[in-house]
């Protein structure tokens, strides 16, 4: 297990990084749900490394940090008016659309980081730590519970109910087809054979972009428009 002594992370500057998102951000911006979604997340992280409840504190902020650096990139990347990863795009397109509820925009982000980013910074960190992904398992799932937990929490207070009225509802249906446990588990294993390609770049590369172009048919799928309640 990797050891923790004397190592420094980034972690509160991602953090005030996505705080100032925050505040810069138009509260019905999609990319400002989304980002006040995983600046809680981010959040609680660090307050179990500060609790000591990660048994390897320096992989959990490792991963926790490259992990958020693939979110802000994509962030900065369209800033600057380039275009961001596959995965990111239709959360960016449809950001202001109308027709596009709040939930929908947390659950598409989600999408967007768990199914593309979270494979690659588990090799990213790999490759910081010089260790196997099977020494950084324990993290991923410690991070990946409090994802589900708060995927629960985000359901409960974008769409309460169920009631008559809910379970008509097209976006009940729509989001019944996603799951972010499936997400993680699907996501875990590009991981692994990422890391066994990472000799083979040119099949890597190739396995990312087809990863990647997954990651963002289903985000569009989950932004479909809806008509009104």
């Amino acid at each position: 297990m990797v050891q923790c002594e004397q190592f420094t992370t980034p972690v509160d500057a991602v953090i005030a990084r996505m705080r100032a998102l925050d505040a810069a951000l138009p509260a019905g911006d999609g990319v400002a749900v989304f980002n006040r979604v995983y600046l809680a997340v981010t959040e609680a992280v660090d307050q179990r490394v500060d609790s000591g409840r990660f048994d390897d504190a320096r992989a959990a902020i490792t991963l926790d940090v490259r992990f958020a650096e693939r979110y802000l990139a994509a962030v900065e990347t369209v800033t600057h008016g380039r275009r961001p990863p596959a995965c990111w795009r239709p959360l960016f397109q449809m950001r202001r659309h109308p027709g596009v509820r709040p939930l929908q925009f947390a659950l598409a982000g989600i999408n967007a980081h768990i199914g593309h980013d979270l494979a690659l910074a588990v090799v990213d960190t790999c490759r910081t730590l010089d260790c196997e992904p099977a020494e950084v398992e324990d993290e991923y799932d410690h991070v990946g519970d409090l994802l589900v937990s708060l995927e629960e929490r985000i359901r409960e207070e974008l769409m309460p109910g169920p009631d008559l009225l809910q379970i008509a509802d097209p976006l009940t249906h729509l989001l019944g087809a996603w799951s972010l446990e499936r997400a993680r588990d699907a996501t875990w294993t590009a991981a692994r054979a990422l890391w066994a390609l990472r000799g083979l770049p040119d099949v890597a590369g190739e396995f990312t972009e087809r990863l990647d172009a997954a990651v963002g048919l289903a985000g569009r799928m989950l932004l479909t428009p809806l008509p009104d309640r």
